[in-house]
């Protein structure tokens, strides 16, 4: 599918109704931008759930490791 668009003001693109709605794309998906020569290519990210990380691990947590590594060495 091919479609030609416009770029309009602060260099905003606009994506084709029919075309959002067979990439299944959605308001605040991401898209990586390739650019090669000359073309553009939009892929979609995927954006990975909680359940997907291997763990999960608060920023408190880090610092108390890093603080105990620090005193280990000392």
């Amino acid at each position: 599918m091919s479609k030609i668009i416009q770029i309009r003001k602060r260099n905003a693109l606009y994506l084709p109704k029919e075309i959002i709605e067979k990439m299944g794309i959605r308001e605040g998906d991401k898209l990586m931008v390739e650019v090669s020569e000359n073309s553009i290519v939009l892929r979609p990210v995927k954006q990975l759930k909680m359940e997907e990380y291997w763990s999960e691990t608060r920023p408190e947590e880090v610092e108390e490791v890093g603080e105990e590594i620090t005193r280990q060495l000392s």
